[in-house]
């Protein structure tokens, strides 16, 4: 199981491998958007099921959407009322989010910023990361990260910084709201409850 130092991790990242960390979530999996298949060969994970992308601030995030200057301003406004934290907000992909990440429907892409400080260090170094929860498809997120890195022997997760963190994750998924005619459609219920309608 490759644990590694925090400041290893980060350049693992950076390098193209894939690293686990703690969210206030579940646990990530995550790895530079552009090698995202290298997740989906890890997790046995299909096509359909799209990765998000994590980042530590929304306009890291911007350059990955597209939309209308009224949209983009609806979209931070409600950014900056439920994040950082457990929301993953799917919206149209510009072309800078590599197919890879969703290969069904390249034209959306979920975005995120968790409210978690380890996840927000890494990804400040990193930038934006293609994400999913750690766990093999179809099967329960895994939570800790020595069965994570059991479970992934590929995956580099740190050796440090970790065992506090853990206790704030919260076990459930993030709520997932779609921009949809122009309003908020739930995908998917998590701990946040969001007016949608």
């Amino acid at each position: 199981m490759p644990k590694v130092s925090f400041s290893q991790l980060i350049a693992k990242a950076i390098a193209g491998e894939v690293i686990s960390f703690p969210t206030d979530t579940v646990p990530a999996l995550a790895v530079k958007p552009e090698f995202a298949q290298k997740i989906f060969t890890i997790k046995k994970r299909p096509a359909t099921k799209p990765l998000i992308l994590m980042a530590a601030s929304m306009s890291e995030l911007l350059p990955h959407v597209k939309g209308t200057e009224q949209e983009i301003e609806l979209w931070q406004q409600t950014a900056n009322q439920y994040w950082p934290g457990a929301i993953t907000f799917v919206l149209p992909a510009s072309s800078q989010v590599p197919p890879a990440v969703n290969p069904t429907d390249p034209t959306t892409i979920g975005i995120r910023v968790p409210d978690c400080s380890i996840a927000l260090d890494i990804l400040n170094q990193t930038g934006a990361l293609a994400t999913t929860s750690a766990n093999y498809s179809g099967e329960a997120p895994l939570t800790e990260m020595e069965a994570i890195a059991t479970a992934f022997p590929e995956v580099f997760v740190s050796g440090e910084k970790v065992s506090s963190i853990e206790i704030s994750s919260s076990g459930k998924p993030s709520t997932v709201v779609k921009w949809t005619n122009n309003r908020w459609v739930v995908l998917r219920q998590g701990s946040i409850k969001i007016l949608a309608d």
